[in-house]
């Protein structure tokens, strides 16, 4: 069985987790699957954090929703294994995708469709500063996670290596 996370570390992403539109047992198996030095099984889970069978199964559907875990197979096994990619930046790059795609998408197009049909002057300065987020989100989700790394460090992409033309 995996080793367990610092109870600290599970509880602080438990506590986060609804601020990134997850819920706590999500947020908890989160940890534990991105801090296991092996691939923890549901089982694993239950066992390591306390959280019943639903629970678990529950929050594992939903990271996996998010695409921020995966499930492996051990050979031999049938269980599912689940992995967590290591680098925080993936991390960040995976809910800014589902941030932009269940929250900003949906506002901005219901704005757009409210602004349209009103008279009302300020629903379209609105709708227009809802969809300059979307756009925002979207474009910032493009990049892998080592440009938005650096962007978010340095304010500027890394720059393209030119080819050079060999006539």
């Amino acid at each position: 069985m995996p080793a367990t996370p610092p109870p600290d570390l599970a509880r602080l992403f438990a506590e986060a987790a609804p601020r990134f539109g997850l819920s706590r047992p999500a947020g908890a198996c989160f940890a534990a699957i991105w801090r296991a030095a092996q691939a923890p099984s549901a089982e694993d889970l239950v066992t390591i954090l306390g959280l019943s069978r639903s629970n678990v199964s529950v929050a594992l559907k939903e990271l996996r929703e998010r695409g921020l875990i995966q499930a492996a197979r051990s050979f031999g096994s049938r269980k599912d294994y689940f992995v967590a990619d290591p680098d925080p930046w993936a991390l960040l790059r995976a809910l800014l995708i589902e941030r932009q795609r269940r929250d900003l998408a949906p506002l901005a197009e219901r704005l757009a469709a409210l602004a349209e049909g009103s008279d009302d002057p300020r629903l379209a300065p609105l709708a227009q500063m809802v969809q300059s987020a979307d756009d925002w989100f979207a474009r910032l989700a493009r990049h892998d996670a080592a440009e938005l790394a650096q962007l978010m460090q340095t304010g500027e992409l890394p720059k393209k290596k030119k080819k050079k033309n060999r006539d």
